[in-house]
């Protein structure tokens, strides 16, 4: 089966439209957010009406140190369910690992590193040899030479003889 291609008028208008509900959606979701945050601070927090005399005064710092004390309660309450819903998602990964026999190894990177700088790093200070691996190559060559000369000196000798 083929597939026609979209012209880019008809891209961008379909961009444009999407992109259009999807800001209509996320006014929506503010609006909602913020009658949710309305309603529970209409319900968690009355309004505060000022006492006019010591004793209401009083009475009032006890009911709010009580609701603080019952709200801390509860944040201390749901600290521990996280702390615990992590040291058992910490378990479980260890068993998956330990099922599968094996544990994720870690991407290598890639380091340039000259001869003389990777046998330094692996012998430390005992690392005195200087490897100039182009002078040694430049020695076979020059004994490979010196081969091929003893060779046609042999061949030329066969000849004479």
């Amino acid at each position: 089966m083929s597939e026609k291609k979209m012209s880019s008028s008809r891209k961008h208008h379909l961009k444009s439209l999407m992109l259009s509900i999807a800001k209509g959606l996320l006014e929506e979701e503010e609006k909602e957010r913020e009658q949710e945050r309305i309603r529970y601070m209409a319900e968690s927090c009355p309004p505060l009406s000022m006492p006019r005399s010591m004793q209401e005064l009083l009475e009032l710092c006890r009911e709010i140190h009580h609701k603080i004390d019952v709200i801390d309660e509860e944040r201390y309450d749901l600290e521990m369910k996280v702390s615990k819903s992590n040291k058992e998602i910490d378990d479980l990964k260890i068993k998956v690992q330990d099922l599968m026999g094996k544990f994720k190894k870690p991407v290598l990177r890639k380091v340039r590193m000259s001869a003389d700088a990777m046998l330094k790093a692996l012998l430390g200070s005992k690392h005195t040899v200087n490897l100039d691996l182009r002078a040694n190559l430049k020695q076979v060559k020059k004994e490979v030479k010196e081969e091929d000369k003893e060779l046609r000196d042999v061949g030329d000798w066969r000849k004479k003889h």
